[in-house]
């Protein structure tokens, strides 16, 4: 009877560990429910509902249109809009914060962040290894990258074929703390109609490729003391007031 009711024991543990085992895809609807698992057939409503259900290194999938919420991320993940629209809609506070460790990669893929004028930045890197922004959108928000990390180790930014329109502060924006330096890679990248179009403080460093800063009110790029900025020359940086000027121009190869 003792042999059968460990047996009985075991079994319960072991299922008990299962059901709460965290996937390394889990899925978000805007007709889902945070109560589910977050697998395709019982999607999570939102970002920071299926983050907590999906394992490190794992991908959060859209199945369809919504807007899926703010969200903090504290490893490395995988957000990824698909197709389909892959929302954020907020009035206020910050749409996604990154605080991960040092060594976590974290990929936002086809998302559009809506911050109705009011949102304090669309995506604020507090810490980690990398960040890569691919296919997003951004409107609306104070600032639209803010790249504030206030550790010791830098952080590698890659913003991929993005649009960052209509900012009340920054585009994107590097203030990394003195101790760190970090790198922001803009490549087919746009930032139009923000106040100021991209800021980088000392510790700063933006490289450009095939990317247009323009029409921004302010200056269109902005240097503060050691900040650098390299500019291949296939960038058009135009409409600004002041455009501004890189360090150096590099040449295509």
């Amino acid at each position: 009877m003792k042999i059968l009711a460990s047996l009985t024991a075991l079994v319960l543990l072991s299922l008990t560990h299962i059901s709460s085992a965290q996937a390394t895809r889990t899925w978000v609807s805007g007709v889902g429910d945070d109560v589910n698992p977050g697998s395709r057939t019982a999607p999570c409503k939102t970002f920071g509902g299926a983050i907590s259900k999906t394992a490190a290194k794992g991908i959060i999938s859209v199945l369809d249109p919504g807007g899926f919420g703010a969200v903090t991320i504290t490893k490395s993940i995988t957000i990824d809009g698909g197709g389909i629209e892959g929302g954020i809609l907020i009035n206020a506070g910050i749409a996604i914060i990154i605080n991960a460790a040092p060594t976590d990669v974290v990929i936002l893929r086809n998302l559009q962040l809506e911050g109705l004028e009011t949102g304090l930045a669309a995506v604020k890197i507090v810490q980690a290894g990398a960040v890569y922004l691919e296919n997003c959108r951004i409107k609306g928000f104070t600032t639209g990258v803010e790249v504030a990390n206030t550790g010791t180790t830098g952080i590698q930014v890659t913003l991929r074929g993005c649009l960052i329109q209509e900012c009340l502060g920054a585009g994107v924006s590097l203030t990394p703390a003195a101790t760190a330096s970090s790198v922001a890679f803009l490549d087919g990248t746009t930032i139009q109609g923000c106040n100021q179009g991209l800021v980088v403080n000392p510790k700063g460093k933006a490289i450009l490729n095939n990317s247009v800063i323009c029409l921004n009110v302010a200056e269109g790029l902005k240097r503060t003391g050691t900040g650098v900025i390299q500019s291949y020359k296939n960038n058009r940086i135009f409409g600004n007031t002041p455009d501004g000027a890189a360090n150096n121009g590099i040449k295509v190869k």
